[in-house]
């Protein structure tokens, strides 16, 4: 069966829950490819009548709103402890080095954080847990949360939908190009991240690390 035929008989319901519960457990705390998924699914509304794209919208961002704050709740609870396991379970997300990204956007950009990292991947799955550890009030988390749940995820099918309503034909052709391209975007904020957090962690520690008294003669 053609790729599109197959599409046209994905019930919408599927695709409300997947999106909703995709980005729920990646602002949990859970790397998953929530974007990715977000866009994928906003492209196939653009093409498919029974998908609205309000709807998709709307869970995107209730899923995004409501793993936000379970990751705040079990950040709070778990505190430095969950970030330590989850460094062993996740060392490429969880690692030293992106945490120590992570708490330098906390410190210098407080509430800001949790709703401009809604549009970073590695902020993104940060966000909640990392609130909760630092024991951010939770109504600044709430308000930042549910905002930028709503500009990221609200924004993201919009801005996708429209694309693809206006290219559709273009789109249906080379759909999996799109794809592909926002992958590579992805991958490559991905590494521009890790290197952030390499030098981030490399002046968190010269500025801990105790000054070298001199030896009296």
């Amino acid at each position: 069966m053609h790729i599109q035929e197959w599409l046209e008989t994905v019930p919408a319901i599927s695709v409300y829950v997947l999106v909703g519960v995709v980005i729920g457990l990646e602002s949990l705390g859970i790397p998953l490819p929530g974007e990715i998924v977000l866009i994928s699914a906003a492209l196939l509304a653009a093409g498919h009548d029974g998908i609205n794209p309000w709807i998709l919208g709307a869970c995107a961002t209730a899923g995004a709103v409501i793993g936000d704050s379970i990751g705040y709740a079990i950040g709070r609870k778990g505190g430095r402890p969950l970030l330590a396991w989850l460094g062993g379970r996740f060392p490429r997300h969880f690692g030293e080095s992106q945490i120590a990204m992570a708490e330098r956007s906390f410190q210098k950009w407080g509430m800001w954080a949790v709703f401009f990292g809604r549009f970073v991947a590695l902020l993104r799955i940060f966000a909640g847990p990392l609130a909760g550890v630092l024991h951010m009030p939770y109504w600044k988390f709430l308000t930042a949360n549910v905002l930028g749940g709503i500009a990221w995820a609200g924004g993201t099918t919009a801005v996708i939908y429209s694309v693809g309503v206006v290219a559709e034909a273009w789109l249906k052709r080379f759909s999996y190009l799109g794809l592909a391209l926002a992958v590579l975007i992805g991958l490559a904020s991905m590494l521009i991240l890790k290197n952030r957090a390499k030098k981030a962690a490399a002046q968190s520690t010269a500025e801990s690390a105790p000054a070298s008294v001199p030896v009296a003669d």
